[in-house]
């Protein structure tokens, strides 16, 4: 993506869409839920008002709104957040993407409307054949929803593999801490675990483990080395140095 310009990325644009994190910033407050869901269909695929409207009412059915002609005549002050979460969904599939950016679609939503709203996505792009990238802060809820998951710390993915195999099997110290920081119903703990110290951002994390300020496992050769690359076996990516000999020690820290 960072290589095209022009005509290529308008064209390379046009197979994505982006489900925000918070609907209301980002529809249009004093114009119609219609009207934000057909202007993409009029000005970009250029199809007449009537088949656009037909098309958007259809979607919204889809996604589970009913009574779709009075909610394309409404605003989207009137709708909640899980029907403005839902029009949102209508408004990317509307436009035949081939890939959904899902930027934390479900954090102003209760329980039970995330539940809902996720289902109904994940039906949606199994249906259309959409691939879906989902960003979230909820492990358990990106172990549900995708194939594999990264884990970033300080702008790097430290570590990808299976969703499946994340939690029971972290290969990096940042992915063990934060699935030993989970809650756990089975096996209560009069305090949850926490990670020392704080999180850095990517322009001021160090040029060779971002995490080793924090890690409980570093040693002198983490920070001596320059920086650290993204290791890949057995299915597996891990960006640390001792990511083999801390893989038994990791696995119990993280169970």
């Amino acid at each position: 993506m960072l290589s095209l310009r022009g005509d290529a990325l308008r064209r390379a644009r046009t197979d994505m869409a982006v489900i925000f994190q918070d609907p209301r910033a980002y529809i249009n407050p004093v114009r119609r839920v219609g009207d934000f869901l057909t202007e993409q269909l009029r000005t970009v695929a250029r199809v007449d008002r009537r088949e656009a409207t037909r098309r958007a009412q259809q979607m919204l059915s889809e996604v589970g709104i009913t009574d779709t002609a009075r909610r394309m005549l409404q605003y989207p002050g009137d709708l909640s957040g899980g029907m403005l979460q839902r029009v949102m969904i209508a408004s990317a599939l509307l436009g035949n993407p081939k890939l959904i950016l899902a930027d934390e679609p479900t954090t102003a939503l209760d329980v039970t409307t995330q539940s809902e709203v996720m289902a109904i996505l994940d039906e949606q792009r199994h249906n259309a054949g959409v691939a879906l990238l989902f960003i979230t802060h909820d492990l358990d809820l990106a172990a549900a929803v995708c194939d594999r998951t990264a884990v970033m710390y300080a702008g790097q993915i430290v570590e990808t593999q299976k969703s499946t195999g994340l939690h029971d099997n972290p290969r990096h110290p940042y992915t063990a801490a934060l699935a030993a920081a989970r809650p756990d119903l089975q096996r209560p703990t009069p305090r949850l675990a926490a990670i020392p110290g704080h999180s850095v951002g990517a322009w001021e994390a160090a040029d060779t483990c971002g995490f080793g300020d924090r890690c409980p496992y570093q040693q002198p050769r983490c920070t001596a080395s320059g920086p650290v690359p993204l290791t890949f076996e057995s299915g597996h990516a891990v960006r640390c140095l001792r990511a083999g000999e801390l893989a038994p020690l990791l696995h119990g820290a993280s169970a």
